[in-house]
């Protein structure tokens, strides 16, 4: 080192910092020899705290202003001996600048899924993903628990940690919620509330902040929202037969020019078709046996029901737990229902498969001529 570097860096005397990495954390200020002058000037802006570490031991926190560094305003120092303005002073300190502004747009998800019970599905594998803020809100903690020495310490360096933090905490949040798979896009803020309350003394640890949490998206496995799309089409479709009755039509008026020959071919398919299925009713000996039975229908499916009372969803329930319940008062015709397929929530009595419990017992006789 030069002398004429020497001397401009014993007649620096202001100490300040700006960034605009966007993720430095705490930047430490760095003079030759760590010597901090008698009355050198330290500049902290808004957004930021400054950590006075004399000799390996914290020995103040400055919040946003202008200071003079003097041993009447810093009451720590004022046992320091030897303090003068030779260029060999003896003062030998580290100034850490900390950004306590928010960390945004952070991301978090789980790894592996989430294993959970759901009362209408049973055992799920959840997955799940969103974003977080982080803020430092204790200076001196966050620089003695998590950054050290470190002279340059970055948002990366700690955001593995406190993804796992979040993901055990939705972890063991979901799992206790007892919400089911279907509800959960309609709690989301709850959830994401319950989990930073519970992560919010772990970072508190550590001299962080967790101002906002975001759930964005609950996913089950892809094999079974397979299955779901599949069971919500059939929803949809209703009639299968009619369906395939609309789809050939289609299909024949689609190619007007080629109409009469995809009509043929359709005819003769059919009559294939209705042939297979008269030979197949009428046996080896060419008629059905008398007294034969039918093959009997699919049983009609049975629809599960969901009620929302006080802002709050139970069940699911059979149609003979509504049953019961409708005898005992505690369902009315005027009770929020909700089954899958089902657009968006009905009054029980809208419901016709639902409005049958209430006509059970006769209504009152009518007044008397």
């Amino acid at each position: 080192m030069g002398i004429f570097d020497f001397l401009s860096g014993e007649f620096i005397d202001v100490i300040h910092w700006t960034d605009n990495t966007r993720d430095t954390m705490v930047w430490r200020f760095e003079r030759e020899g760590h010597e901090i002058k008698y009355g050198a000037k330290l500049t902290v802006r808004e957004g930021q705290a400054a950590v006075f570490v004399h000799e390996g031991q914290l020995a103040d926190v400055f919040t946003p202003g202008l200071y003079m560094l003097e041993t009447n305003n810093m009451p720590i120092m004022t046992t320091l001996q030897h303090w003068d303005h030779g260029f060999r002073s003896p003062f030998k300190s580290e100034i850490y600048y900390v950004n306590t502004t928010r960390f945004n747009n952070l991301k978090w998800g789980t790894k592996n899924p989430v294993i959970c019970r759901d009362p209408e599905f049973g055992p799920v594998r959840l997955r799940a993903f969103g974003t977080y803020s982080i803020r430092v809100a204790d200076p001196a903690k966050f620089l003695v628990e998590i950054v050290g020495t470190d002279g340059e310490f970055t948002m990366d360096e700690i955001s593995f940690q406190i993804r796992n933090i979040i993901v055990q905490e939705f972890s063991r949040t979901i799992a206790r919620a007892g919400i089911p798979v279907m509800d959960m896009a309609a709690n989301t803020r709850e959830l994401s509330t319950l989990v930073g309350r519970e992560i919010s003394a772990q970072l508190a640890e550590y001299g962080l902040a967790m101002p906002e949490l975001y759930i964005e998206n609950i996913s089950l496995p892809p094999a079974v929202e397979e299955v779901m799309d599949k069971r919500s089409s059939m929803g949809v479709i209703g009639n299968l037969n009619e369906y395939m009755q609309f789809q050939a039509a289609e299909a024949l008026g689609r190619d007007g020019a080629g109409a009469g020959a995809i009509q043929a071919g359709v005819g003769a398919g059919l009559g294939m078709q209705i042939g297979h299925t008269m030979a197949q009713q009428a046996g080896p000996w060419g008629a059905r046996p008398a007294g034969a039975a039918v093959p009997p229908s699919p049983p009609p499916v049975e629809h599960v029901w969901h009620i929302a009372e006080n802002g709050e969803t139970r069940g699911p329930f059979s149609k003979a737990s509504l049953g019961r319940m409708a005898s005992d008062g505690a369902l009315t015709r005027e009770t929020m229902v909700w089954t899958p397929g089902q657009d968006g929530w009905m009054t029980a009595g809208e419901v016709t498969e639902l409005a049958q419990l209430f006509t059970v017992l006769p209504p009152p006789p009518p007044p008397p001529a």
